[in-house]
């Protein structure tokens, strides 16, 4: 397996694993290297710098700093989605049939919040409804602390 350090068009530097340069270059030509963070798949090689060790390294290990990244990514996603919340409605179990009843023009469209099976999200997913599942478990706001 090789390492590469990849950049989006967007600025965002991540790394991405492949079998060789050569199933890189497959699978980037293929539009099937993405950025993690915004979805772009217009990625190049991002300039990778050389992991240097002194003899007093003062450098975490790298599994300290995997670590450290998905802290990181995880409070960001986080954050993204309480922003995301702070500005739609809790429905509840009404959410795939508030949306869908938006998707018909039966109701107006709302940017909402809900729960939803995994069954009633496919069905939803299937009929071409505009939905975004949460990375995050979502209480209903009554029973947030």
């Amino acid at each position: 397996m090789i390492v590469f350090d990849l950049r989006c068009a967007s600025g965002h530097v991540f790394e991405a694993w492949f079998g060789s340069s050569d199933a890189y270059a497959d699978q980037r030509a293929a539009g099937q290297v993405a950025c993690p963070l915004c979805g772009d798949v217009a990625v190049d090689k991002a300039v990778m710098a050389p992991n240097i060790i002194a003899k007093t390294n003062s450098r975490p290990e790298p599994a300290a700093r995997g670590a450290e990244a998905v802290k990181g990514l995880l409070r960001d996603l986080a954050q993204a989605q309480a922003q995301l919340l702070s500005t739609s409605t809790w429905v509840g179990a009404d959410f795939a049939d508030r949306a869908r009843a938006m998707h018909d023009g039966d109701e107006p469209h709302a940017t909402i919040h809900g729960q939803a099976s995994a069954g009633e999200a496919k069905a939803l997913i299937d009929d071409g409804v505009a939905v975004m599942p949460l990375p995050f478990p979502v209480i209903p706001p009554e029973t947030a602390n």
